[in-house]
């Protein structure tokens, strides 16, 4: 089973509730949830908005590929009203956003998908909860503890 380090954020609606229902559609959907951390409230990261942000980052344990991940994430976020995804770094309201951070220590870059994340660790919506779960976790293009890269 491959370990699967998930981004999320909610800045509309219900934003807890938005969390809570995308960890339960991903252990439906895609395998079971091992870690979930806290929920932060961040500002908007790249544009402007009068709406805070509720992210969070969970451990998901799956036997799918990063591609087959990707696809089921689309799917739920598009089942929980989210219209569109950012493009060319524009970036607008949403009320779901699921990023896949880390899966194991694979790096790829396709057109569709790059693991890690790029810009994982710009963000610190994205590493604060992901350290607090999985700190000891080695990125694998740094080299490096999460925790290093993040403090």
């Amino acid at each position: 089973m491959a370990k699967v380090f998930l981004g999320l954020g909610t800045n509309l609606g219900n934003k807890k509730n938005n969390l809570l229902t995308a960890v339960n559609k991903i252990e439906e959907k895609i395998g079971k949830v091992t870690s979930l951390s806290s929920f932060y409230e961040t500002e908007p990261w790249g544009f402007k908005s009068d709406n805070s942000f509720l992210n969070a980052a969970l451990c998901v344990e799956t036997s799918l590929s990063p591609l087959a991940i990707l696809h089921i994430l689309k799917e739920i976020e598009t089942d929980m009203g989210r219209t569109q995804k950012s493009v060319n770094k524009v970036y607008s309201d949403r009320p779901i956003d699921i990023d896949i951070l880390l899966y194991d220590d694979i790096v790829m870059m396709t057109d569709e998908l790059t693991i890690p994340h790029p810009l994982m660790t710009e963000r610190d919506f994205v590493m604060k909860p992901l350290v607090e779960i999985a700190g000891d976790t080695v990125h694998p293009v740094f080299g490096k503890r999460l925790e290093e890269i993040f403090h």
